[in-house]
């Protein structure tokens, strides 16, 4: 089997569980497809999939990153969350047709010493990089390991602690790996919802509440690159001793990209991803990291 073939089936994997657990995610699609905007799930482009992860040596983005740029994957440019002590890449897809990929991780350095000793207790679990022992030629196997518990199932009492220094880290200690999100292309929709303002309507109008960190548009510098996103739908989390407390789950995104003035010439059916502004805007992403944060979901 190629590598293409288990990218498919690894990010197929992934979408599934996603889909069960995201119920925006079926709402928005189903209110597409009721106004017409598409026919099929498959008429979305998916701009791309975000993980989170924990900054120690035998995980983190040096670990996460070998499952993706063994299919072909590209690292890309790298992004600093000083507010947030995060760190990220951004991966170029092999082709197309898949979606780009945004790698976070914790500087857990940076945190204070109990909030690093609580994470530490559960990442050194893991005495070596998962990831080494993992068949990258299964898809099966891989789908396995991004849906399954790194360490064991926390505290509601550590939970709680890491969620008042870093709610990235609270999420991160509850969720492991599990998708913190998907993208819809928003250019490559019908005329009326092919940008971001117009369905940012359309989502309100179906009751999607949205994150409004930094304004409900997070819009780069260069204006070529506009983005907004739900606010993550609480889920009841059982931690350890089968204590339960809503936290917040996962979230969808919505990208618009510009094409590039250097196209601007070009007929809007000629128009290509290689004619669009690319990458990421680390001040948009350090919005929209906020879709899971209280200060959103609790407004």
């Amino acid at each position: 089997m190629n590598r293409i073939t288990i990218l498919d089936q690894v990010l197929a994997g992934l979408m599934n569980r996603y889909k069960q657990r995201v119920p925006d995610v079926t709402g928005i699609l189903s209110a597409m497809k009721e106004e017409h905007i598409i026919q099929n799930d498959t008429d979305i482009e998916n701009d791309h999939i975000a993980f989170r992860t924990m900054g120690v040596p035998q995980l983190g983005i040096q670990s996460f990153e070998k499952i993706f740029t063994h299919y072909g994957y590209v690292k890309r440019d790298y992004y600093h969350f000083e507010g947030k002590k995060l760190n990220a890449f951004w991966y170029a897809p092999p082709t197309d047709k898949h979606p780009r990929i945004f790698v976070s991780e914790l500087r857990i350095g940076d945190l204070p010493e109990e909030a690093q000793q609580i994470i530490l207790s559960y990442t050194n679990e893991v005495k070596t990089d998962p990831v080494d022992a993992l068949d990258l030629e299964d898809a099966q196997a891989v789908d396995q390991f991004l849906h399954s518990p790194l360490w064991r199932v926390p505290t509601l009492e550590d939970y709680n602690v890491l969620a008042a220094e870093s709610e990235y880290a609270s999420w991160v200690i509850y969720n492991r790996y599990y998708l913190n999100h998907f993208t819809i292309s928003i250019h490559n929709l019908k005329a009326g919802y092919n940008d971001i303002a117009s369905f940012n309507n359309f989502l309100e109008k179906h009751g999607f509440k949205l994150n409004t960190s930094g304004g409900k548009i997070k819009t780069s510098p260069d204006g070529a690159l506009l983005q907004s996103a739900t606010v993550a739908e609480m889920i009841e989390a059982t931690f350890a001793h089968g204590e339960k407390q809503k936290i917040s789950g996962s979230y969808v995104e919505f990208a618009e990209r510009k094409v590039l003035p250097e196209y601007a010439h070009l007929n809007p059916e000629d128009i290509t991803r290689a004619h669009r502004r690319d990458g990421f805007e680390a001040n948009n992403a350090d919005k929209i990291f906020e879709s899971t944060y209280s200060s959103q979901t609790k407004s």
